[in-house]
């Protein structure tokens, strides 16, 4: 809508309201009796009788008959409006004094028309609350897909698919506690300001407490204070979590995002692995009817009893044409590296550790090929400082992810509960930050002490609810998929 129009739409709506005001019509009610959700009166009987209410999204005024339609997040249904019903003033208020836009109330008797659409008659219209500005033009909704974004109760309103995308997401949410509870998980919560930026490789937002005069970060994980959880004694636990990574935005990343992660007392990753896919299978089902998903034109299959499996050592080795694993400096690596041709020198500015390199390659050369659900096992300790290391080759670690169109969906591994061998991992990792690692972990002491006192054999598994609801709904980018993600 133009600037100028828009304006003097606003001032007509801001008159009517003025007006309203002074002939002492309330127009922002306190509340409104329903009896009926939308989608509740559209499974009545004809002949009954209800009270809906919803955002006017259309009207169609024919003299002194005509329809609109009332809308709910879950519903939509049509309204007849005739001054047969009403008296004539009403119909008058109703013509003139209620908008596209409004949130209006209606009572009527339900019936279907001629052309088999069901109906309220309606007997009483009352206006609720005015919108001051109106919908999107001719209601098509938002077009700029930043607008949709920073006005997303907008996109709710006239996108079907966003609504779809957002009441599945509370059902994706919903099902995920009910599976982890019936599967002897306790929820938890835990710190979103710590003191300690540990349990993942990432940049962190830093913060300052005041009282205590203490710097803090946003955590980037829910990982060592559930571990200290399952050292209290607890067996099986799991968090809904909030997590802050200062680092780049894409389609899959955004530096606010919620994860889960849950942790099984005297599990290994085999277990994890197993009881991931029992997950994702029943929430497909739950969630979706089938085990296969459509994204972006690819039919992706969940359903096989075995899935692929790829081991990342293994798959490196074959890449590289020489063992990694025996190259302790990164610019060793880098040099045997770009002497397969597989990368140039300047590929690797700004990666500063033998983890980062080995990263950057397998993201570029096995990652990305990766379709249909695989799980990648055997990773290099380098790259996960808090994983269990394999007790035939210290430098792998116990650990998985599940793969699909290129990206990761979760991560999992046995956990390190060795004290002595953790503290080296973290001060290896504060060194490394030292060196200019932004992206490194800080030795944890609180965390140090937990694991001192004992912790029992542990597997845990992370996952992204924000990427996996890009999959389940076939959404390009991860702010498709959350109802307010960050603006510039």
């Amino acid at each position: 809508m133009e600037t100028q129009q828009l304006s003097s739409e606003i001032d007509i709506r801001r008159e009517k309201i003025n007006n309203l005001k002074n002939a002492g019509e309330v127009v922002y009610k306190e509340k409104f009796e329903r009896t009926h959700t939308i989608k509740d009166a559209t499974e009545q009987p004809d002949g009954s009788m209800v009270s809906v209410c919803g955002r006017m999204v259309f009207r169609r005024v024919m003299g002194k008959f005509g329809f609109m339609q009332l809308r709910d997040i879950n519903a939509k249904i049509q309204v007849s409006v005739g001054v047969n019903e009403l008296n004539a003033e009403s119909y008058e208020f109703y013509k003139k004094m209620i908008d596209i836009g409004d949130f209006v109330g209606v009572t009527g008797e339900i019936y279907h028309t001629q052309t088999g659409e069901i109906t309220v008659r309606a007997h009483q219209v009352t206006l609720l609350s005015k919108a001051l500005r109106p919908l999107p033009e001719k209601f098509h909704g938002l077009v700029d897909q930043e607008a949709k974004y920073r006005q997303r109760y907008l996109d709710l309103v006239s996108n079907e698919t966003a609504r779809e995308v957002f009441i599945g997401r509370s059902k994706v949410l919903t099902f995920l506690r009910t599976f982890l509870n019936r599967n002897g998980f306790m929820e938890v919560e835990t710190p979103i300001l710590q003191s300690a930026v540990c349990g993942a490789s990432a940049r962190p937002f830093l913060t300052h407490h005041n009282a205590l005069d203490k710097d803090c970060n946003l955590r980037i994980a829910p990982e060592t204070y559930l571990k200290q959880v399952i050292a209290g004694g607890f067996d099986r636990v799991y968090e809904v979590a909030k997590c802050f990574r200062n680092e780049g935005m894409d389609t899959q990343h955004l530096q606010e995002f919620t994860m889960v992660e849950w942790y099984a007392s005297y599990w290994n990753f085999e277990d994890n692995i197993k009881f991931y896919k029992k997950f994702i299978q029943e929430l497909l089902m739950e969630v979706k009817g089938s085990m296969q998903l459509e994204y972006q034109g690819v039919t992706l299959d969940f359903a096989k009893e075995v899935w692929p499996r790829v081991n990342y050592v293994e798959e490196m080795r074959k890449i590289l044409g020489f063992d990694f694993l025996e190259v302790n400096t990164r610019d060793e690596l880098v040099a045997k590296v770009v002497e397969t041709g597989l990368f140039k020198e300047d590929d690797f500015d700004g990666i500063k550790t033998v983890g980062g390199v080995i990263d950057y390659i397998y993201k570029r050369k096995i990652r990305v090929n990766i379709v249909q659900p695989t799980i990648l096992y055997n990773y290099p300790a380098c790259l996960l400082p808090l994983a269990r290391h394999n007790d035939k080759d210290v430098r792998i670690t116990d650990a998985f992810q599940i793969l699909c169109m290129g990206n990761e969906l979760a991560k999992a591994y046995s956990e390190l509960v060795d004290p002595i061998v953790q503290r080296e991992e973290l001060e290896n990792q504060a060194k490394a930050k030292l060196d200019g690692d932004d992206e490194a972990m800080e030795l944890d002491e609180d965390f140090i002490l937990a694991m001192e006192h004992g912790m029992p054999p542990i597997s845990g598994l992370g996952f992204g609810v924000d990427r996996l609801m890009t999959l389940l709904f076939d959404q390009e980018s991860v702010r498709d998929v959350v109802l307010f993600p960050l603006m510039k």
